[in-house]
């Protein structure tokens, strides 16, 4: 009987496929174009598949919404919602409040979910730059913000600053302030009234109040601010207290005190060439103070008889004693401030020939200060 070999000549007596190649190399061939095939495969499925299913990433935006009214702000809350184009979502995770002029200002953090791009995401077309505009529309309320802050956790960055704010007001409003007063917008705590100097003025009516106070801040980079407002000196600041709304500017930022060490001094001062009406209305024992807090107390007083310096008809300077007015002088007791520059009183150095106001209740007068101001 013959052999398979010799019945169809497939492989012969060497080993050889169709007497051509050998069948170990043949199976190695096959084998190999298997492998790429299925690798093939694997390249072409896994193409298809990332362009059907693009994969999704998160960022979290900090969206100033500017100045809004009561009805856009009351409805403003967390975990509120919207989606501008497939794929593209955007959550508010954290809400800040804060007073401008007679208007609140929003600020919001929003994490952003959208197809992702390198290492940014494509937010409806776009990646969330800084001075982008984004829409926020619900069921209750549309409003727009821009983006000032990108990346991060999914809540604003606070913090307590300490800050000192000099305010004009009217004696009646600056009555109504005190220590330890909250301040709010919106039903939240945004600021405290941690201290409270009330100084007299030119005008009997006004006062100079400085108000220690702690802001509830908001941080962008290196910089704190409260509503549009970045705190440093000379910013101005609006505030809603029991007074009404307070427009002040901060003069210190750190404390809620003014410079220096608090103490008294008592200075001797005057004042020239006075009616004898105004001379005889100083006398001892009287005080500026508001509010329980005594300012100045007047200790001693000397009059005398003013003098004047006159031209005489034949062109020579004299110096006379005038018949009416009166120069006084007189030792106060002051409520001053022990800084490194020197010595302040009212938020002003003490110098000599510096002139300082001091309302005395029944009268306000400008005094020179002559000595005692070391």
């Amino acid at each position: 009987m013959k052999s398979m070999k010799e019945s169809f000549g497939i492989i012969d007596d060497e080993g050889n496929l169709f007497g051509v190649i050998n069948i170990i190399d043949a199976l190695v061939v096959v084998f190999i174009i298997a492998v790429l095939v299925a690798g093939a495969s694997l390249v072409l499925t896994g193409d298809g598949g990332s362009s059907s299913a693009p994969t999704t990433g998160t960022t979290n935006v900090t969206l100033d919404l500017g100045t809004q009214p009561e009805y856009i702000t009351s409805q403003i809350s967390i975990g509120d919602s919207y989606s501008p184009s497939e794929n593209a979502d955007l959550t508010i995770t954290d809400i800040y409040f804060t007073p401008q002029d007679e208007s609140t200002r929003a600020v919001v953090r929003a994490e952003l979910s959208a197809p992702s791009s390198g290492e940014t995401i494509q937010y409806s077309g776009a990646p969330p730059r800084y001075g982008r505009q984004l829409e926020v529309l619900t069921e209750t309320y549309s409003t727009k913000g821009t983006i000032r802050d990108v990346g991060g956790g999914s809540e604003l960055t606070t913090t307590e600053t300490k800050v000192v704010v000099r305010a004009n007001l009217s004696e009646t409003d600056a009555r109504r302030l005190s220590e330890g007063q909250p301040i709010r917008v919106q039903g939240r705590e945004v600021a405290t009234i941690e201290s409270v100097t009330t100084y007299g003025t030119n005008n009997p009516d006004k006062k100079t109040v400085f108000l220690g106070l702690t802001l509830q801040s908001v941080t962008y980079g290196e910089q704190q601010a409260f509503g549009e407002t970045t705190i440093r000196p000379g910013a101005s600041l609006s505030l809603p207290t029991e007074a009404g709304l307070v427009k002040g500017e901060i003069t210190r930022v750190g404390a809620t005190t003014q410079r220096g060490q608090p103490t008294t001094r008592d200075v001797k001062l005057q004042l020239s060439n006075v009616s004898p009406l105004l001379a005889n209305s100083i006398s001892p024992g009287m005080t500026e103070s508001f509010g329980g807090e005594t300012v100045a107390r007047i200790s001693a007083v000397q009059r005398q008889n003013a003098t004047i310096v006159t031209r005489g008809q034949d062109g020579e300077i004299y110096e006379r004693t005038h018949p009416i007015n009166q120069d006084v002088t007189f030792t106060a007791n002051l409520s001053v401030r022990e800084t490194d520059t020197g010595v302040t009183f009212k938020d002003q150095t003490l110098q000599q020939g510096r002139v300082v106001t001091l309302d005395l209740g029944t009268v306000t007068i400008n005094a020179t200060v002559i000595s005692g101001y070391r």
